[in-house]
């Protein structure tokens, strides 16, 4: 049995979590599925998927090799291609990691353009707010606010993601509107407890970096909860553009000292290696840095 087509097929089985999708797409019958994966297990003999009458997962020794094993497949596909002179179309599972707050009309509108343009592509995004591990859980690419991406990895920048300072209307008309930024002292704050959950948080000025110590009346790493109570009108709240923007056209937001409060925040695409980018992840980082909406 030809070991590089096994391989092809143990791929697909592991993006479907799937045998019979995965003989659907392959034009083959489940059983020389069942058969190919097997084979890859007898030569490698170690388990590679789990197996239950509804349900396929893949081992620990089966995410490493699937992972080595979806590289190589998807170079052979972009190798034959380029010495056929032929297109290769972005295919399979797209695995990425993002903010919680991308969880947003603007990156859904996004992800739904793509998908058209490149039917072939699932997407598989995980928006849990964890600083993930691309290589060991098997994630394609990351998108991150962060001036500082792990050395370990490469970083494109793809677009602004500024961060504005943001309070509900009826709590300006309740509190008050700040004026200067010793208004601020121990105001209620909605803290993100990555970057601020002491309500401590550090700003450049024209005059140098200044300190402003909020009251850190809530605390929490996931920004949508923090979006929907500044628009309860709990206390002010940095959130980023792409999240409010929508908010702040309809007033039930407004921008407070916009031209001292804010962070200049830049999205980065971040993935493990250029040598191994696949034709997917290239059109997917391609895609969204020329999309105008990111502007």
């Amino acid at each position: 049995m030809d070991t590089l087509i096994s391989m092809r097929v143990f791929c697909t089985v592991a993006e479907l979590k799937s045998f019979t999708a995965a003989a659907e797409r392959l034009g083959v019958s489940p059983a020389m599925t069942s058969k190919h994966v097997m084979h890859l297990e007898e030569r490698l003999s170690a388990r590679l998927l789990n197996r239950t009458s509804r349900h396929v997962s893949l081992t620990e020794s089966g995410a490493l090799y699937f992972e080595q094993a979806r590289q190589m497949v998807d170079g052979l596909d972009e190798l034959e291609a380029a010495v056929g002179q032929t297109a290769v179309a972005p295919k399979g599972r797209l695995r990425l990691s993002a903010p919680v707050w991308m969880a947003n009309p603007l990156f859904a509108s996004l992800l739904t353009d793509y998908r058209a343009r490149y039917p072939e592509v699932t997407l598989d995004v995980d928006l849990s707010g964890r600083l993930v591990n691309l290589v060991d859980e098997g994630f394609d690419l990351a998108l991150r606010v962060t001036d500082a991406p792990d050395s370990g990895l490469i970083a494109r920048a793809i677009a602004d993601a500024p961060f504005y300072f943001v309070a509900s209307p009826k709590f300006l008309a309740r509190s008050g509107r700040p004026a200067s930024l010793d208004d601020l002292k121990g105001a209620p704050l909605l803290a993100y407890s990555i970057a601020a959950g002491d309500g401590v948080v550090t700003l450049a000025t024209e005059q140098g970096r200044r300190t402003i110590r909020f009251t850190a009346v809530l605390q929490s790493g996931n920004e949508t909860l923090l979006h929907y109570a500044c628009l309860e009108g709990m206390g002010f709240a940095f959130l980023p553009k792409w999240l409010v923007s929508d908010d702040l056209a309809a007033g039930r937001l407004q921008r407070v000292l916009p031209k001292k409060m804010f962070f200049a925040g830049r999205l980065l695409a971040v993935y493990p290696s250029r040598k191994h980018l696949s034709v997917k992840v290239r059109s997917f980082l391609d895609f969204i840095a020329r999309d105008p909406r990111l502007k």
